[in-house]
């Protein structure tokens, strides 16, 4: 089941994070980028963003109990 084009019900919404929210991030938690969860470079949800290794995605989810909440991960190879 799709909303429109390739967007579908149970995927959330994904964004590629520009360097100075990357860093901000990172500082943000003292951590490096690869201490994230990972997803891979060729992730359904991601293609469209051209990421490198090292892009950081956000993943905002709604939650009845929580409202929205976003959630981070590191772009590894395949």
């Amino acid at each position: 089941m799709t909303l429109d084009g390739n967007k579908h019900l149970l995927i959330p919404k994904h964004s590629k994070l520009n360097e100075s929210d990357k860093k901000k991030l990172l500082e943000e938690y003292k951590i490096n980028v690869f201490s994230l969860p990972k997803i891979t470079s060729e992730d359904p949800a991601i293609v469209k963003f051209n990421a490198k290794v090292g892009d950081v995605i956000k993943i905002e989810r709604d939650s009845k109990t929580a409202g929205t909440t976003s959630y981070y991960r590191v772009v590894v190879e395949s």
